[in-house]
Formats: C-alpha cells, sequence, structure tokens
C-alpha cells in the first residue's frame, strides 16, 4: 500500500463522539518526511515471549525511523505481565504452574492480560509522529475505535471521567476501563499498554475475540475485581475470525495515517528473545 495524499477519516473523541476529522498538514508533513510504515501480519502465531521480543525489536528500529504497525497472535496461550507489576506478590505461581500457563513480562507498563482469542496490535514509531504518550494513546485508539465500527461494533472511548487512579498492583487490566480506552457499553474491548525508549515509542494492547479474563482471576492472590471484558463475538453475535479484524484494522491504519506503507515479515533480536524467556525477568518484582 502506498499513498502519500491526506485522507479523511473518522475520529472519536474522549468523549466517544464520533466526528469527522482531517490529518493536520503539519502531521501529515512529519510522516511523510520522517515516518516509513511497514505492516507486521503475523502469519504464525507465536509464544508470548518471542511476541515481546518482537515488539522490542520494532521499538528499536522506531528509534531509527521505522514506524510499524504489527498484528499478531498466541500460542500457547500466555498470561502477560506489565513491566513494572508486582507479579510475585499479586499472582500465586504455584497455582500459575499447576495450570501449566505460559507467563511473559512485557516491556509496557499496566497490568496482567490473558492472551488466547484475541487480534493483538502493536504500533511503534518515533515519538515525533504522534507528540505526547497521551496524544498517541488517543490516536492509535480512535484509529481502533474506526476500524472497530467498520466492523458494525458501537465502539467508542471511555471519557476522562472514568479514570481512576490504579497502581500496578490493582490487579487485571480488564478489570475496569480508564479514560481514553476502547467500551461498548461501558465494558472493555480493548486494553493497551506503552513505553517510551529514547525517542520511540511503542503501544500494544488486545482486541478480544472471546473475553476469557476470568483466568487472571483464577490466580491472582486475595479477591479479584471482576473483569468488565466483553469480546467482538459476542458483539457481533457470530464467530470473528483474526483475519478479519487484522485485515479491517490495516484498512484504517492506512486511511487514517497515509503515507508510504510496505509489508514486512521481521524476525525479533536475538538479545530481545534471550531477555523475555528469561524466567528471572518475567518474576523480577
Amino acid at each position: 500500500m502506498t499513498s502519500g495524499a491526506t485522507r479523511q477519516s473518522s475520529g472519536i473523541t474522549a468523549s466517544g463522539v464520533t466526528t469527522p476529522q482531517h490529518a493536520s498538514t503539519s502531521r501529515q508533513q512529519r510522516w511523510s518526511a520522517r515516518g516509513r510504515w511497514q505492516l507486521v501480519v503475523d502469519t504464525d502465531a507465536r509464544a508470548g515471549a518471542d511476541n515481546m521480543a518482537l515488539d522490542w525489536t520494532l521499538l528499536r528500529a522506531a528509534q531509527d525511523g521505522i514506524a510499524s504497525l504489527r498484528l499478531y497472535r498466541w500460542s500457547p496461550p500466555c498470561l502477560s505481565f506489565g513491566r513494572n507489576e508486582p507479579a510475585t506478590s499479586r499472582y500465586d505461581r504455584d497455582r500459575i504452574a499447576a495450570l501449566g500457563l505460559d507467563t511473559v513480562r512485557r516491556p509496557t507498563g499496566g497490568r496482567a492480560v490473558w492472551h488466547e482469542h484475541e487480534v493483538t496490535y502493536a504500533v511503534s514509531a518515533p515519538s515525533a509522529l504522534f507528540g505526547s504518550l497521551h496524544e498517541a494513546y488517543i490516536s492509535i485508539h480512535g484509529m481502533l475505535a474506526t476500524a472497530l465500527q467498520r466492523l458494525g461494533v458501537p465502539a467508542k472511548l471511555a471519557p476522562r471521567s472514568h479514570h481512576r487512579s490504579v497502581g500496578p498492583g490493582g490487579g487485571a487490566c480488564f478489570a475496569q476501563p480508564v479514560g481514553g480506552e476502547i467500551v461498548v457499553g461501558g465494558r472493555k474491548l480493548v486494553g493497551s499498554a506503552q513505553v517510551r525508549e529514547g525517542e520511540a515509542l511503542l503501544q500494544h494492547g488486545s482486541i478480544l475475540l472471546e473475553d476469557g479474563q476470568d483466568v487472571v482471576s483464577q490466580v491472582i492472590r486475595g479477591v479479584a475485581e471482576p473483569p468488565t471484558a466483553t469480546g467482538l463475538s459476542a458483539l457481533l453475535g457470530r464467530r470473528v475470525a483474526f483475519t478479519e479484524v487484522a485485515r479491517v484494522i490495516a484498512e484504517t491504519a492506512y486511511d487514517a495515517w497515509g503515507t508510504v506503507w510496505t509489508r514486512a515479515q521481521p524476525e525479533p533480536l536475538e538479545d530481545a528473545t534471550t531477555r523475555f524467556r528469561d524466567p528471572t525477568w518475567t518474576w523480577r518484582r
């Protein structure tokens, strides 16, 4: 896909109102002058550590000016922890082992997520393309909400009034929506997390095809706050496939962000793979 034209797209505000908008001329100029976008759609699912290693590899590429949209899935299903989440005290490691669950610690913040029936997205880009982390959060979620609307889902961004301060020990990612997250009828459909390294950012998250976040509740110590999640299959009343969602997201990103796109199938760097496969990283705190 290649295009240098500025295109019109639907915008989703933090209040959930859909408004037509054009990308600003200055931002389009930044994307055209500094951004080379690559689309990465994984043909095969990967283990959790390998998924995180590839996202980290793409973040490094973003520091060299290469922006990426990656769409992928997980095999085996995996429980991921946020970068600074106190997993050793929050989750029952013996219970996790008894259930045979794969685990990984993400390079991004946030709280625990169970990855099974979902489309996982990752956007890595030079920070200048989006501005602040908050601006990136709203822009990326706006694009995703537009894609979900094209599928027939009445997705919107949770208003900032939904925000409650939640620390890294506060339980599962899908336990509650916060401002700027994608919701349908008050239930969380997409959970995302970010990190900035140098002059680049990574934002990735789970778009639930089916809700299985109760797995987190099974391994949390103490009383778990019930998840308020929902999935695309339940919302649309039919089975929704990874390929269908990935196609619509890719088309919507192209419409929203324009500029020049190429297809790519990168592999994770060896040192990144070693890092995320290491149990001392996963259970470092």
